[in-house]
């Protein structure tokens, strides 16, 4: 069961890999499942420390992909991590969630030697405006949940059915007690995309992602994590949530989210 205090973490460590959820990790679909939000950072931070005590090489994360593989309840779980592709220059690491003894989430990222490659940057979409130069958009008039009442949302324009442009960030920390990278704490805010570019009325339609796949060519920095998102729906039931990623110095990468589209009854 999650944490119900006020804790301004999502996250406690009650083990070498155990965690439990606080109350600020609430979903938005169901009250009693989490957000996979701040679950996806603290899937990083896991990879992280893992590979920093198994003494891997120092490479950077630049795509990791997340498969939901059923509810995530608000109860403890254990984060199991392990190299499966080791080398100099090039790593494979995974991570699975572990609740009661059931996998509910599957990761696999991929780790790459960096390289002074300053000579031939080039082809990044244009920048978002600063976030401090923006207005807060009330996200929690359109969903509910303790991750949504958590987070601070500045949109660039009036949001539009199915295409968003905002900054996301929070006050509360990833894990309780324990610093976390950067990378860890903007990754947790990525999977917000699907939540902010919304096509239909969510209390009308479900249309609840089954993955999240992130690819980044640069380093995230600062405490905000820019989602410039735009969302399809198809013909028979899948959509698809396609975001350019962004950090306060520009763009850094790009995500999507395959969408399960269901129509709900009554």
């Amino acid at each position: 069961m999650a944490d119900s205090d006020d804790r301004r973490s999502y996250f406690r460590r009650i083990g070498e890999q155990r965690f439990v959820p606080t109350a600020h990790t609430g979903g938005a679909w169901r009250a009693d499942e989490q957000h996979f939000s701040p679950l996806g950072g603290l899937i990083v931070h896991a990879i992280e420390t893992a590979r920093a005590r198994d003494n891997r090489p120092d490479l950077v994360m630049s795509r990791i992909t997340f498969e939901i593989l059923g509810q995530i309840g608000l109860e403890e779980f254990d984060i199991e991590v392990r190299t499966t592709r080791p080398g100099r220059t090039i790593e494979l690491t995974e991570a699975t969630v572990v609740i009661a003894g059931r996998p509910v989430i599957s990761a696999r990222a991929w780790l790459l030697a960096e390289q002074d490659t300053s000579a031939v940057t080039g082809g990044e979409p244009d920048r978002l405006p600063a976030p401090e130069s923006l207005e807060p958009w009330r996200i929690g008039d359109l969903w509910p949940g303790g991750y949504i009442a958590s987070i601070d949302v500045r949109t660039t324009a009036a949001p539009q059915p199915g295409r968003t442009t905002a900054w996301i960030s929070t006050p509360i920390a990833l894990l309780e007690g324990e610093p976390t990278s950067l990378l860890a704490d903007y990754v947790a805010l990525i999977d917000t995309a699907n939540g902010i570019a919304v096509r239909q009325d969510p209390t009308k339609w479900m249309f609840p992602n089954v993955d999240l796949s992130i690819h980044l060519y640069r380093r995230p920095q600062g405490s905000w994590t820019g989602l410039d998102t735009t969302v399809v729906f198809g013909e028979h039931g899948q959509g698809l949530t396609t975001t350019v990623l962004h950090d306060v110095h520009g763009p850094v990468g790009q995500a999507q989210q395959i969408l399960t589209v269901r129509q709900l009854e009554g």
